[in-house]
């Protein structure tokens, strides 16, 4: 019979995902959701959370639940005011308790972080980059987190001193599925080829991006070329017009990747592609690896109603 004795969440914008995590922090069942941050009002977020952790907790004892994300935003369950760079990724401290109806959950969620100069913020990013310095305390250098936003963030000595963001999951995302281009960039299939060569195209001439980004229509319509290699030209320039804006994060630094495999893997290729030689680091072993200290809190009985 398993012992869940914590309970992890990355509760993003769109998805929710929840780990149940044993003493060694080894991963005993997930679950992932639609219900994002967006989709709910205050009031619903722990009725939500208690249908999806059910069978994962008791009546006799309190099971720490330990969260992350966009849940902490101003318009999330409750909000977890962001930490100031320079700083530690996650600090047990800084965590917020949130109030609970059902005494046999105890929920704290996790500051993201915020830089004043130039202005910009994470939620989430911060836990991932706090999993992979569990196993690397002195780590210096980049990390790359692609997703919705992608972030690139310089850590030094354990601290994170300095990050920026891209919004190039998500304009993909828009222009694949509501601009002119939707109609020849839907493909479930993928060309590598394709893809690295327009992340070239991308990094000779990034002040071109949106002219080259248009070209993906009369390219179908003229010439003929498939939904597959155009979905993957979309995806190379715009990454590639992250990389050529970025090159101060990665040219000539030690570099890891941490995310889903397949964004991972998409930016492993294009900076393998430039020179870099990055690791890659999984996000979900992150966000659990992050959390983890904090959930090491003494647990006490459910006190009789």
């Amino acid at each position: 019979m398993m012992t869940i004795q914590w309970i992890a969440l990355d509760w993003g914008t769109t998805n929710l995902s929840a780990y149940a995590i044993d003493e060694n922090g080894k991963v005993l069942e997930r679950v992932h959701s639609d219900k994002g941050m967006s989709s709910l009002a205050p009031e619903e977020f722990e009725p939500v959370l208690l249908d999806i952790i059910e069978p994962w907790i008791s009546a006799d004892r309190v099971t720490p639940v330990i969260a992350c994300g966009m849940v902490g935003a101003q318009q999330g369950w409750m909000e977890a005011p962001y930490s100031e760079i320079p700083c530690m990724p996650v600090d047990a401290e800084t965590a917020v308790a949130v109030p609970t109806k059902d005494p046999r959950i105890s929920v704290q969620i996790v500051p993201g972080l915020c830089q004043r100069v130039p202005e910009d913020v994470m939620r989430g990013e911060e836990t991932q980059i706090a999993g992979y310095l569990a196993q690397d305390p002195q780590f210096s250098g980049v990390f790359c987190l692609p997703g919705t936003h992608s972030k690139w963030v310089r850590v030094e000595n354990g601290e994170i001193q300095e990050f920026t963001t891209f919004m190039t999951g998500e304009m993909f995302g828009l222009l694949s599925n509501h601009s002119v281009l939707q109609f020849c960039t839907q493909s479930k299939s993928w060309d590598d080829t394709a893809y690295l060569k327009a992340v070239e195209t991308a990094m000779l001439d990034p002040v071109g991006l949106t002219g080259k980004l248009f070209s993906l229509r009369p390219q179908a319509l003229l010439s003929g070329k498939s939904s597959e290699i155009l979905k993957s030209n979309l995806s190379g320039l715009l990454i590639g017009a992250e990389l050529a804006a970025t090159r101060k994060y990665w040219d000539n630094k030690k570099v890891v990747i941490i995310g889903d495999r397949e964004n991972a893997r998409l930016y492993h290729l294009a900076l393998m592609s430039r020179g870099s030689r990055p690791l890659t680091f999984d996000g979900s072993k992150a966000i659990i690896a992050g959390l983890q200290p904090i959930a090491k809190i003494p647990q006490r009985a459910v006190e009789p109603a």
